[in-house]
């Protein structure tokens, strides 16, 4: 898989957006990153420094009426993008032809205004 995206880069662009998020009452699960070099079924791991060759990084935030966004980024520049806005809205988001980290987190926000609600740059409530 080429190396598109940088996933530690990509995971420093999100961890700067978690403390708007949890202020504005969404919760963040720990990352999760899948290793190239480990046998298949590849097992994902809450842990960075257990990965050696990240192919993929992935991240669950929920929120309330049981909303949740899961978003896996591959280091290839797409994502896996799955959602729950509430029972009547849900479904995949198009993500492709990511180029960097900061393209990313652009798009993290697009994601997460769609599912929750507008956070504002770099997740911090806006009023």
């Amino acid at each position: 898989m080429d190396r598109v995206v940088d996933l530690d880069e990509a995971a420093v662009v999100l961890a700067r957006r978690v403390p708007g998020w949890t202020s504005a009452g969404l919760a963040v699960a720990r990352a999760t990153w899948r290793d190239a070099e480990a046998p298949w079924p590849r097992p994902l791991s809450t842990d960075r420094d257990r990965v050696r060759d990240p192919d993929s990084l992935g991240l669950v935030i929920s929120g309330p009426a049981d909303a949740v966004l899961s978003v896996v980024l591959f280091r290839g520049g797409w994502a896996d993008v799955d959602f729950v806005a509430d029972l009547d809205d849900a479904g995949c988001l198009p993500a492709s032809g990511i180029a960097s980290a900061s393209d990313f987190g652009a798009r993290v926000d697009g994601w997460v205004a769609r599912v929750f609600g507008d956070h504002g740059p770099e997740g911090v409530p806006t009023p």
